[in-house]
């Protein structure tokens, strides 16, 4: 192999691997969160939303209460997706937001940090959900369950480059 086909493989490669984080990045930027795709892990929000599905988030505009949110909680690494049942302050006051899930009759406070009551708007949540596509998140699903999975998407990656 030549200098410069090894040059346009490697390219082509980066290339493959760099455009979905762009656009990625990109609908992050329009949508005004770091994560503007979600994948629901469990199924607490169900009939609406099963495992796997994928969530489109938009956090520009008001919230409202009966609108479907992704929050974090203060202190832990993890999303989640509930509905809002109650909001609090707005205006010159910081908006706080009570969630619960489709699936439960109490509201979300046992899942929030020690002491906190509400969910800030505007430090908590990453979006309101505006689109979905059925259970097409399960691929992160599998990747996230079985480690081997992400290395042999890379492989295949790699492959469809070489071909």
């Amino acid at each position: 192999m030549h200098l410069r086909q090894l040059a346009i493989l490697i390219l082509g490669l980066c290339t493959q691997l760099s455009t979905p984080y762009m656009l990625y990045k990109g609908l992050g930027v329009a949508a005004n969160t770091h994560s503007p795709i979600v994948g629901v892990l469990s199924g607490s929000m169900e009939p609406g939303f099963h495992r796997g599905d994928l969530l489109f988030l938009w956090n520009r505009g008001d919230t409202r209460v009966g609108d479907i949110v992704v929050y974090t909680v203060q202190g832990k690494n993890v999303s989640i997706v509930h509905r809002v049942i109650a909001k609090f302050g707005g205006g010159a006051e910081p908006l706080s937001v009570l969630t619960k899930r489709d699936n439960n009759q109490g509201d979300d406070r046992p899942l929030y940090a020690p002491g906190q009551q509400y969910v800030d708007r505007e430090k908590d949540v990453v979006g309101r959900v505006v689109g979905t596509v059925p259970y097409v998140g399960y691929l992160s699903l599998v990747m996230e369950d079985y480690p081997w999975a992400k290395v042999v998407l890379g492989g295949l990656i790699a492959l469809s480059v070489m071909a």
